[in-house]
């Protein structure tokens, strides 16, 4: 049996004569919709597959969809004869324009066979001369396929030898996706060999060493990796020293690596190719001249096969020696190992002679943190989620790495200037100026956000429900409330995502109960669940900083601010001294419940309601429910006397009368649902928090924590400072257990009973999924009275109840599980430090999918 392997990510074109089997081969080795015909295409355009006047618009159409595909990275199978070379030509330019591998698969049968078969087929009606020609037109072009630009070329020779072929789908060798790490990736190296010792010794790595004293590996005893950025050679003064250490550890498995510019050079320096000996490669080919033949071999092999990126961690990690846009990410052509060597030039140099390179991170926006190195600069700053490690070793600054996924920077100081450098090089924190050419301008304030990150339809990435999409005109209002009415975006590290209801029950008298929220997350498999009290208050989000300090340093504050109060849309709850007041309560009791140092953060993210609702919801009150109230009170007594009296003149009046009575009633429990929600407050007095959730401190979230860990933190807070802060009543409720069922309903029943909101139901255990993706991480049960100051006085009238039994709850559960994905996407990308534009991606995206059009009532 003959094997043959593909690309996962790569353009197939399969080549040979019609009759040849093209089309069977296809369909047993490949994807039905990774397979594009020509004929097919020619039906699409002309209704007829045979119609050979429609092949130019065909081919239009095919290279159409094929780009598609190849744009979003999908394997893609051309079938059609493709035995012309310009034929050919045009699909090697199309796997170019895409940066992915063009593979030749050809199907080579003897001519008898293939006119046989297409006289069998009665829709070919062509003779057996074109068959005669595809086939000479095959034979001559086998031997010129590789030099056409097809990266791989499979040539089948004969019936028995396509029909037992086995196809095998071979990943890229840039696709690392698998190893998850953690990683420390180390910039330039050039040549320093002591620098690098003493940096892999303060990483915690372990020496290896020959019988002669010399490196030859390092590993870390908690598995961790080492990558190397590339640009291990030249201008130090040990580079095979450098090499030597470099190339054991990538053997042993304790280290990655990717080729740099430098190491391009020496690769074709080796190879007796004509190259300017210049910038250290003078330095690393006489100290490899004192070295054996074959280490010098094994150095050429070792930077040779090379690869020019790793995609690493699922990923959320590029590494690329002069950093990579993401199209570019995990794809495989010229162009891209171009970019990853060299950057993106301008074809311009300075007045140093060095290349001018295009800001490419300034415009970077990809969902993967990039590292990479090139161009020496004095500090590693983040720039919209890349950062260079190259800190300028060999010309006296430091040898960096940065830790990840911790993100922590780790470097020592350069023994001396070892080279030269063509242009002033500065000193770390200060100096004549950057001399990395491409990061004047580069770089974006920490609060600087880009328009554009937000107009149109946009696309965010989530870790947890994965692509989720907003539309234009979500996005435009959504911008309109931001811009207008928001805290600044400094402090808007998450919103809160909408809360879905449970389903609607079927009993009777009641639109919500707790039996179709313990039975939903009994089919989802939760077992416990947490109830909840419900409180009467306003959704906050509460961020506190432990100390100004903190605060101006973590998130740009000025003025003294050291957190904020916010409302789901962002909205500041309290003006600007009462809000720093209410948060200097928070912070003290934050120290006394030993949350600080327990949470090992200098600042905190809290989930909570803020009580009363009238303190955000007066004018509501004021003018919708109270106006309601009053008018149905002064109207409705009115009309039950005049009915009762019409009644004892002997009307028959019974009917209406009864009516009216219970409307008069309902209006005096409407009045008295929505006063509970309102009391007087004076300045904080009488203003509570009820946090049910610790959302984010610095390098934690802590979604993964079950709700009974949250609210036990909580409850120290309430007992540090019982004034400003409220206990959540709970009770868990072991779903499989009837009894505890039985519970459950009966704490719902006396909350409600006693005037209380309701209660939300959360999986125990926190964030759960099923493999049907993300469940609801809760589901509010609101009470009978409660829903009455929603749907109105008179919505337990049964003709009401049943209509209200058929509303649609599906597209609220929808938008709550997406606001949810996008919270906890915002939430990571706060506590890992990203860029602000990043953090501020799906907290803007919350607020769009607010104007989808879902019953607010819901």
């Amino acid at each position: 049996m003959t094997t043959i392997a593909i690309p996962e990510l790569a353009l197939v074109a399969l080549v040979g004569a019609s009759g040849s089997g093209k089309s069977t081969f296809a369909a047993q080795h490949f994807g039905r919709f990774e397979v594009i015909s020509s004929d097919f295409c020619r039906g699409l355009v002309s209704d007829d597959e045979n119609d050979q006047a429609a092949s130019k618009d065909a081919f239009d159409v095919l290279a159409y969809i094929a780009g598609k595909r190849l744009a979003a990275g999908r394997l893609t199978v051309i079938d059609a004869t493709n035995v012309s070379k310009d034929a050919r030509r045009q699909l090697v330019e199309l796997a170019k324009a895409h940066d992915v591998l063009p593979v030749a698969v050809v199907l080579d049968v003897p001519v008898a066979v293939a006119v046989e078969r297409n006289r069998e087929r009665p829709d070919r009606d062509f003779g057996a001369h074109v068959v005669r020609r595809h086939h000479d037109q095959l034979r001559r072009s086998l031997k010129g396929l590789g030099r056409e630009g097809f990266r791989k070329v499979h040539v089948l020779s004969g019936v028995d030898e396509i029909a037992s072929v086995e196809v095998i789908r071979e990943r890229l060798l840039n696709d690392r996706r698998d190893e998850h790490g953690p990683f420390d990736v180390i910039g330039d190296v050039h040549g320093c060999r002591v620098e690098l010792e003493q940096l892999l010794d303060r990483l915690g790595y372990a020496m290896v060493r020959d019988d002669e004293g010399r490196a030859v590996d390092a590993k870390h005893p908690e598995g961790r990796r080492a990558v190397f950025v590339g640009d291990l050679v030249d201008r130090g003064p040990d580079t095979p020293g450098v090499l030597r250490l470099a190339m054991g550890m990538t053997a042993a498995g304790h280290a990655l690596a990717v080729p740099g510019n430098h190491e391009h050079k020496l690769v074709r320096a080796l190879d007796g190719a004509r190259v300017q000996v210049s910038h250290g490669l003078e330095t690393t080919l006489a100290q490899l001249e004192q070295e054996p033949a074959e280490f010098r071999t094994a150095v050429r092999d070792w930077c040779y096969g090379l690869v020019s990126h790793l995609v690493l961690d699922d990923g959320r990690l590029v590494v690329a020696h002069a950093g990579l846009k993401e199209a570019y990410h995990g794809r495989a052509s010229g162009r891209v190992r171009s970019f990853a060597l060299y950057g993106d030039t301008t074809g311009e140099t300075d007045e140093f002679g060095l290349p001018v390179r295009y800001p490419w991170a300034r415009d970077y926006r990809g969902r993967a943190m990039v590292l990479y190195g090139h161009t020496p600069t004095p500090d590693p700053e983040w720039v919209n989620n890349t950062m260079c490690l190259d800190t300028g070793c060999a010309f006296g600054g430091h040898l960096t790495a940065l830790r990840y996924p911790e993100k922590k920077v780790v470097q020592v100081a350069a023994e001396q200037v070892w080279y030269a450098p063509s242009k002033p090089f500065p000193v770390a924190g200060g100096g004549t100026g950057a001399a990395d050419d491409t990061r004047a301008g580069q770089a974006r304030g920490d609060d600087d956000l880009d328009l554009t990150d937000v107009l149109g339809r946009r696309v965010v990435e989530t870790a947890h429900h994965g692509r989720i999409s907003i539309r234009g005109e979500n996005a435009a209002g959504a911008l309109e409330v931001m811009s207008r009415f928001a805290v600044h975006p400094r402090w808007l590290g998450y919103l809160p995502p909408t809360m879905a209801p449970v389903a609607t029950s079927r009993r009777p008298d009641l639109l919500e109960h707790p039996d179709e929220a313990f039975g939903a997350y009994a089919e989802a498999g939760a077992g416990d669940v947490v109830c909840e009290e419900k409180h009467m208050g306003s959704r906050a989000v509460v961020l506190v900083c432990r100390d100004a300090a903190t605060a101006a340093r973590r998130f740009g504050a000025r003025s003294g601010e050291t957190g904020v109060v916010h409302t789901r849309t962002g909205r500041s709850f309290l003006d600007g001294p009462l809000t720093e007041s209410l948060l200097a309560r928070v912070r003290t009791d934050v120290g006394e419940a030993g949350l600080w140092d327990e949470l090992g953060t200098d600042w905190l993210l809290l989930d909570a309601e803020l009580l009363p609702w009238s303190l955000k919801a007066e004018a509501l009150l004021r003018e919708q429910y109270a106006s309601v109230g009053a008018a149905a009170r002064a109207a409705l007594p009115a009309a039950v006397d005049v009915l009762e009296r019409a009644a004892g003149r002997g009307l028959d009046v019974a009917a209406l009368l009864g009516r009216t009575t219970a409307r008069r009633a309902n209006a005096e429990a409407f009045t008295a649902a929505y006063r509970r929600y309102c009391w007087d407050v004076d300045g904080l007095e009488g203003v509570q928090l009820a946090p049910f959730q610790l959302l984010a401190g610095e390098g934690s979230t802590w979604h993964d924590r079950g709700h009974r860990w949250h609210l036990d933190r909580i409850d120290r807070l309430v007992d540090a400072d019982p004034t400003t802060f409220r206990t959540t009543r709970r009770l868990v409720v072991d779903t499989a257990d009837p009894s505890s069922v039985a519970a459950g309903v009966r704490w719902w029943e006396d909350l409600t009973a006693s005037g209380g909101e309701g209660m939300v139901v959360k999986p125990a255990a926190g964030l759960l999924r099923t493999r049907a993706g993300l469940v609801q991480p809760g589901l509010k049960v609101r009470g009978r009275e409660y829903l009455r100051i929603i749907y109105g006085p008179d919505y337990t009238v049964p003709h009401h109840l049943e209509r209200l039994r058929e509303r649609n709850l599906g597209h609220k559960r929808s938008l709550a599980l997406r606001e949810y994905a996008l919270g906890l996407e915002s939430l990571e990308r706060l506590a890992r430090g990203e860029p602000l534009w990043r953090v501020h991606e799906p907290v803007f995206a919350v607020l769009a999918l607010e104007s989808e059009p879902v019953d607010p009532r819901l």
